[in-house]
């Protein structure tokens, strides 16, 4: 197969489809690998690493046409819709419950779209859980911080200090990104409390910090109160391939602490917070109710040669599975990669997807 990795034109995205190494392993099976030039430098992968590990380095156009699939890192922007070909196949972060333009596209082209964001394999999301971990360790950091007076915030550091509480950080959701923010946020020394749907989560939180962090069942009431208690809230909420619920409402954030931060890091599938929009590395924040923003889509993109190796490493079999089977029997023969799959032949497959877009 024919296999193109182009370069990641999203705002301060320096993160790329595979490494040089990935390259080597698809060129040893037999496929064409074509890279566009310099898509790998932001995360520290010269073309010299690409040409020997066997690809051809091309320009963008050029990549299109002859790919077969394409392996991106996020899903492909409107200046990129035309180079996208009719019946071609694409691999990477797609988030289609929150781009319904981007859907349209899909579908007019018949297009076939696997998200890394829906793969399952063994009960597990082993493409969104590396990009997880990344954007939730990022979360307390970023939001450490714009506690900073002179960024908006309330100017309270978040360890505390001798004589002084930390912060209070409130972390909703206990899957991949919640526990991983927990584990800096605890780290760090704020008080950390997580609302999960699930008891098994926090039962689990419970015993392994030995009952140092406050669990609570998600309810209204209480997500609400803790929220208006907070210095930080760090939205982890995903359902696999569905818009996220919105579970604090603009009323709530006006009653927060003001120079309290929000990091929502479910803002790829449409944000847990009312008030949330999209932001860029560039221009991370905005203010609302005077609460701190921090809703950046595409957090992991900061730490580009960690995010690209941590992805690398789980998506390379699974890219290698497509290529070997061919989209045909991709989608026919493997249960995980349908698990993957988002569009094909002019139709949404993917139930979740499917609800979130009527």
């Amino acid at each position: 197969m024919i296999i193109g990795i182009p370069k990641e034109i999203k705002e301060h995205e320096y993160r790329v489809g595979t490494t040089p190494s990935g390259v080597a392993e698809l060129v040893r099976q037999g496929h064409r690998v074509i890279v566009e030039k310099s898509a790998g430098v932001g995360s520290g992968f010269p073309d010299e690493e690409y040409l020997h590990a066997g690809a051809e380095i091309s320009d963008r156009e050029k990549l299109f046409t002859a790919s077969e699939l394409i392996v991106k890192v996020k899903e492909p922007l409107p200046s990129e819709y035309s180079l996208l070909k009719n019946r071609q196949a694409l691999f990477t972060f797609l988030h289609l419950a929150s781009n319904p333009e981007l859907v349209k596209i899909l579908l007019e082209k018949h297009i076939t779209g696997f998200a890394y964001e829906t793969l399952e394999a063994d009960g597990t999301l082993p493409l969104l859980q590396p990009m997880s971990e990344i954007a939730g360790k990022m979360a307390p950091v970023m939001a450490a911080y714009y506690l900073q007076k002179i960024h908006g915030g309330a100017g309270l550091l978040l360890t505390g200090a001798a004589g002084v509480s930390p912060a209070r950080v409130l972390i909703l959701g206990a899957g991949v990104v919640g526990v991983s923010a927990l584990k800096v946020a605890h780290g760090m020394g704020a008080y950390v409390t997580v609302i999960n749907r699930g008891r098994e989560k926090l039962k689990l939180i419970d015993e392994l910090y030995h009952g140092k962090v406050k669990t609570l069942a998600a309810t209204r009431e209480q997500i609400e109160s803790e929220a208006v208690a907070a210095d930080v809230l760090i939205g982890a909420v995903y359902i696999t391939g569905a818009r996220t619920p919105k579970l604090v409402s603009r009323e709530v954030v006006s009653r927060m602490k003001k120079g309290a931060v929000i990091v929502d890091v479910s803002v790829d599938q449409g944000g847990c917070v009312e008030t949330t929009r999209p932001t860029t590395h560039s221009n991370p924040v905005y203010n609302v109710e005077g609460v701190i923003h921090y809703s950046v889509a595409n957090m992991p993109g900061a730490y580009p040669r960690t995010s690209t190796l941590a992805l690398t490493t789980e998506s390379i079999k699974y890219i290698a599975m497509i290529a070997g089977a061919g989209i045909e029997g991709a989608v026919t023969e493997n249960k995980t990669l349908r698990s993957a799959l988002n569009t094909y032949r002019g139709e949404v497959m993917n139930r979740a997807v499917a609800e979130s877009i009527m």
